[in-house]
């Protein structure tokens, strides 16, 4: 029976009382995690391919001109997520065997703060197409920008020539599922002691009555029945390496 108010001596004798239970559900769900992530799942590759913008090839670099091309990092990103591009890269690359709208939830962008530079990323079960697709991408985006913006001022950084086994991450699932299967055991532990109210001790009554125990009637086994000396007797017999026989 679980008191309204426990201490910390109660509460590790709950859990020593269903450590069963807590060990069993930790065991079982981390070891069919582990099982599932290894055998079970398939990778997911992720490639990267990255440009720069700059205002024109012909142009010295200043200040104002570096203040622009960030600026215009923000445009060509929405520009890259549209279909005019991604219907150009449907076409000339049907072996990648998407639609425009799947590249565009398969492609992300990502830049960093007051940079000219543009991180093209895709992921994919196949390791061969998360590089194509990747790449394919950025070629047609540089093909298309002149004629969208007239002007000529995206260079291909580095083209995806690796892709990188991003998920699942077996040991990072297993870690999940122990902690998960470990508090959530716990808490069943507690839920079903405090659920439980059988009476199983003195204290048990002293609490549910409110009064002093004075007595305990102790549990009798078929053995208690027997008289003693028929008991010392039996144990004599079956102890002695003669056998009697009575006429």
């Amino acid at each position: 029976m679980m008191e309204p108010s426990m201490g910390i001596k109660e509460y590790a004798a709950v859990l020593r009382k269903r450590l069963w239970l807590i060990a069993a559900c930790v065991i079982v769900v981390t070891f069919a995690t582990g099982i599932y992530s290894y055998f079970f799942t398939n990778p997911s590759y992720q490639a990267f391919s990255k440009i720069i913008v700059n205002k024109s090839k012909e142009s010295k670099l200043d200040l104002n001109e570096v203040n622009l091309n960030i600026q215009l990092v923000n445009t060509y990103k929405e520009i890259v997520l549209t279909y005019t591009v991604m219907d150009r890269v449907v076409k000339k690359h049907p072996e990648l065997g998407l639609t425009a709208d799947q590249l565009i939830g398969k492609i992300k962008i990502g830049t960093v703060n007051d940079s000219q530079v543009m991180t093209l990323s895709t992921q994919d079960r196949s390791y061969d197409n998360a590089i194509k697709t990747v790449n394919a991408v950025t070629s047609v985006f540089k093909e298309t920008v002149p004629t969208i913006m007239s002007v000529d001022n995206v260079e291909i950084l580095s083209e995806a020539k690796n892709a990188y086994d991003v998920s699942p991450n077996p040991i990072l699932n297993v870690v999940i599922a122990f902690i998960v299967a470990l508090m959530l055991s716990v808490g069943t532990a507690f839920l079903l002691e405090y659920l439980d109210d059988t009476v199983k001790s003195e204290a048990d009554i002293t609490e549910l009555l409110g009064v002093p125990t004075f007595a305990v009637v102790a549990v009798i086994m078929r053995d208690d029945l027997i008289p003693q000396d028929q008991k010392l007797n039996k144990q004599n017999l079956e102890g002695s390496p003669y056998a009697t026989v009575n006429s």
